[in-house]
């Protein structure tokens, strides 16, 4: 049996483009991991069995592709235990197919090497590969071309999963972004936060790249005037966060936006923290 965390990210912006020729947006985004995790278990079986979480789909998915590239039968019981709120924009079960194909893929008599099994990761969810990583990343074409990148972690962050807001299929998301032609200025937006990233030096600089494209959130501005140096939503949403350089600044403010949803305080996970295998 072996186990490890499955960490959420959120997205330091996030800069869509135009439809490539497979039918996905071209986007550029910065991904990074916090200290908000699921945890994955995973053992041998006679057959696969995915337990804890009743809606999962996506690890099940990713144990089905690692076995048929490894040519062997997906014999393992995994379970998850949740943490990351579902549906909210943070990658939870992206984590876990992640975490679960690390875990699964070591258990293999031939486990593929991280090349390989980046390939097999893109083919489960474009951010999946991402999550097979130890650092910060500029993520681009459909989200699965990765660049590692050195950004600060001397801050804390406030999430907040609005009450009773319901995130919308990622089709319809990028559908009303579409129609609204919201790709106009797709070149000069990239490149304001590729350079806006390679500009960072200190925690307070991550203001300057550019906000998501998808959508917004009031809890952004009330994140702001509770004192976030920068707020965003995450992914398509719809949890919101704001980044603090205090804890008792980030604290105080979860407490005053428990009103608006649930709140978590965390951390961005600094390079080089990998999930760590224990059996």
């Amino acid at each position: 049996m072996s186990h490890a965390p499955a960490f959420a990210k959120i997205n330091l912006g996030l800069v869509v483009g135009p439809l490539r020729d497979d039918g996905k947006h071209e986007i550029v985004t910065v991904l990074q991991r916090i200290d908000l995790h699921d945890d994955i278990t995973l053992e041998p079986a006679t057959e696969l069995a995915v337990e804890g979480y009743a809606a999962d789909t996506i690890v099940r998915g990713a144990l089905e592709s690692l076995a048929e590239s490894a040519s062997v039968e997906p014999h393992w019981r995994v379970r998850i235990d949740k943490r990351i709120p579902v549906a909210a924009g943070l990658g939870g079960g992206s984590a876990d197919a992640a975490v679960a194909l690390l875990l699964a893929n070591a258990q293999l008599a031939q486990p593929f090497e991280p090349t390989a099994l980046h390939r097999i990761a893109a083919g489960i969810g474009a951010d999946v590969p991402f999550f097979l990583r130890e650092s910060a990343c500029l993520a681009t074409g459909d989200g699965t071309e990765l660049a590692p990148v050195t950004l600060p972690a001397d801050y804390h962050v406030v999430l907040v999963v609005p009450h009773g807001e319901v995130k919308e299929s990622t089709g319809v998301v990028y559908a009303a972004f579409d129609a609204r032609d919201g790709v106009s200025g797709f070149a000069e937006r990239a490149a304001s936060l590729r350079a806006a990233v390679t500009s960072v030096e200190t925690a307070r600089d991550l203001a300057r790249i550019p906000p998501n494209d998808l959508a917004s959130s009031p809890v952004a501005q009330e994140l702001e005037a509770a004192g976030a140096f920068r707020t965003d939503l995450s992914g398509a949403g719809p949890a919101v966060y704001g980044l603090f350089e205090r804890a008792g600044a980030a604290t105080r403010a979860a407490e005053s936006l428990a009103r608006a949803g649930r709140t978590y305080v965390t951390r961005p996970l600094e390079a080089g923290r990998s999930p760590r295998v224990a059996r």
